[in-house]
């Protein structure tokens, strides 16, 4: 153990100092100051107060806790804060998570799982009441002052706790809570907020080889939505929970178990999202250890699995009925999950080999997309390149999708047409864009509207790639076929299009710009998966063929960015440049019955996580 000089302030604003106040006096020793807002009639925000509340660090100090003014404090909580600063004096501690956050999940795992101690997943950091070791403490400021730039304060947080290398332990139970009172930084929009798991009572565990795991796979339920979060060599995949048991084998034991459950009064959709919420929770934890969980804990982080994922749709005393049927319904799914997980076959089957190899475009978005085809019956593997050295990468392939874009350097097309001949490939996809049609006249453009060399410069660099390929495969006998997305919507899409730049406006508190008349069409991730694996179902028919999800005006397009992302004002502007006019998708729809299915908001959603939470690795590509 090493010695521990902790320090500490609440952040506030005036209006809430005796509150705040109150918060400092529970550490008996004097050493937590009150940090009102410097700006207080300012737009409200946390980050604004955040600076001098992690600047006032004691000279002396290790370590410095930082508390929000809405906050509830376990008995015993600073001797135990300062035994764990001790035992891991390089790590920032969160004492508390929040019941609607991806971190939840983890927190339930580690309840179940019997763990005192678990690292959080990418996500904003739970900043409640956080402790960072007195040096990073020291260093938040100025990294906030240079990078800030209108991000919320648990999104920058989280960056500079990730350019420092430094991990975050979540306490398990939390043992600070959020007090139930309106948030004066605009967050009570997200509904009634409480922790995952608390405890009144804060203890520390003295063994030095107290397990924090690090959970490969965490299933959350957020936004009523079942979710799980799976650990890929790229970085986090966030995925729908029956898609997860499906690649897993489990999901026809998770539907029949729940045809078989007696549900309870409550609506159709939060029942089947609560089951395959703890359905797939009780398959992770029966993965993870024997043990049979502590009933007491298995109750109270199931209580509050339905307000965690039906806050920001139900309010507090509508949640509150709802609790006991939520934990009851999650109990019977959660050992469901963990009988199907010791059932399953102790040796897993074997991948299908790839067929389809994806390349091209920014390397997570290519990874994610071979996982959505192989999920929907085209085994599929991404490859930087076509090098039959590269894993799952073989000769002759069925088919080669490129995500084409004329501004990617890093594989140019003549390399990649060139490969896939000496490769081999029996087929060529050529994932292009909408922009061809930039600049054209009319809206519902078809397949036949672009037939020479377009005027704008975008939309020619566009038509002169599908012209690459076309060429390419007279030359070769190779069938090639031309898709043209509409501006792609999920996590790692391309950050060009007009939804991208007004999520990054949401998130950075700028105003987002709206050109009167203009309409704009998207697609879902999902949906370009399944597109393209309708197209791959047949035998190679129309040369072209357009793909989108919907279609929006300026203001639906924007009103979609607000309740994604965040609530942000926005201005009207003339048009400044030619835009992209609405694609016709009847072509494929009459070819092979594809029809967008996915859920737009779900999708959009991801991509505003996605942008606030998983881009940490590239700051300046955000900032620029």
């Amino acid at each position: 153990m090493n010695a521990v000089v902790l320090t500490g302030a609440v952040m506030t604003h005036p209006r809430r100092r005796a509150a705040a106040e109150a918060i400092a006096a529970k550490d008996p020793r004097g050493r937590v100051r009150v940090v009102t807002d410097p700006d207080p009639s300012g737009p409200p925000t946390a980050l604004r107060t955040a600076n001098p509340s992690w600047a006032c660090v004691g000279t002396d100090a290790t370590h410095h806790v930082v508390f929000q003014d809405d906050v509830l404090i376990a008995e015993n909580f600073f001797p135990c804060a300062e035994q764990v600063a001790a035992a891991v004096p390089g790590e920032a501690v969160a004492f508390y998570e929040g019941w609607e956050g991806r971190n939840s999940g983890v927190v339930r795992l580690g309840a179940l799982t019997g763990a005192r101690w678990a690292y959080a997943i990418d996500e904003h950091v739970p900043s409640l009441a956080l402790m960072l070791p007195a040096e990073a403490a020291r260093g938040y400021e100025r990294f906030a002052a240079e990078h800030g730039d209108g991000w919320p304060y648990d999104v920058v947080i989280q960056r500079y706790l990730k350019a420092l290398d430094i991990p975050v332990r979540l306490a398990v139970p939390s043992t600070v809570d959020h007090d139930d009172v309106p948030s004066i930084a605009g967050n009570s929009t997200h509904g009634w907020r409480r922790a995952t798991y608390f405890t009144d009572r804060a203890e520390f565990s003295p063994e030095p080889d107290a397990p924090c795991p690090a959970f490969p796979v965490v299933p959350f339920y957020q936004y009523g939505e079942a979710k799980c979060a799976v650990r890929q060599p790229e970085g986090w995949e966030h995925l729908d929970t029956d898609r997860y048991l499906r690649r897993v084998g489990l999901l026809d034991r998770c539907e029949a178990g729940l045809a078989e459950a007696d549900l309870p009064d409550l609506p159709g959709t939060v029942c089947r999202q609560v089951w395959l919420t703890a359905f797939a929770t009780g398959a992770v934890v029966a993965g993870l250890t024997d043990r049979e969980p502590e009933p007491a804990a298995a109750a109270a982080v199931f209580d509050a699995l339905g307000p965690g994922g039906l806050c920001e749709e139900y309010t507090g005393a509508e949640l509150l009925p709802m609790i006991p049927l939520v934990r009851d319904l999650a109990l019977t799914a959660f050992a469901e999950g963990r009988a199907a997980h010791r059932a399953a076959a102790p040796t897993p089957r074997p991948a299908p080999l790839p067929g389809v190899v994806v390349t091209g475009g920014d390397p997570a978005f290519g990874a994610q997309l071979a996982r959505l085809l192989t999920d929907a019956g085209h085994p599929a593997v991404h490859a930087e390149r076509l090098d039959p050295a590269a894993p799952g990468v073989r000769q002759a392939p069925d088919a080669v999708i490129h995500l084409g874009t004329p501004h990617d350097t890093r594989y140019p097309l003549a390399d990649l047409l060139a490969d896939a001949e000496k490769l081999g490939a029996r087929r060529l996809v050529h994932a292009g864009s909408a922009a061809v049609y930039r600049g054209g006249p009319a809206e519902d453009r078809t397949e036949d509207s672009v037939t020479e060399a377009p005027r704008d410069p975008e939309a020619r660099l566009w038509w002169d790639a599908e012209q690459q390929c076309r060429a390419w495969g007279r030359q070769s006998g190779t069938p090639v076929q031309v898709v043209r997305f509409a501006e792609p919507v999920g996590p790692h899409a391309p950050l060009t299009g007009v939804l991208a730049d007004w999520m990054l406006r949401a998130w950075t508190r700028r105003p987002m710009t709206l050109v009167e008349g203009r309409r704009h069409q998207i697609t879902d991730y999902r949906d370009m998966a399944e597109a393209l694996a309708a197209l791959l179902a047949r035998p190679a028919g129309p040369e072209v063929c357009n793909v989108a999800s919907a279609d929006y005006d300026e203001t639906a397009l924007a009103e979609l960015v607000t309740e994604t992302a965040r609530r942000t004002p926005w201005e009207q502007a003339p048009a400044s440049a030619p835009h992209t006019p609405l694609m016709s998708t009847r072509l494929i729809t009459a070819e092979t019955g594809w029809r967008p299915s996915a859920p737009l908001s779900a999708g959009a959603r991801a991509q505003a996580q996605w942008l606030a939470c998983d881009t940490h690795d590239d700051l300046a590509g955000l900032w620029a």
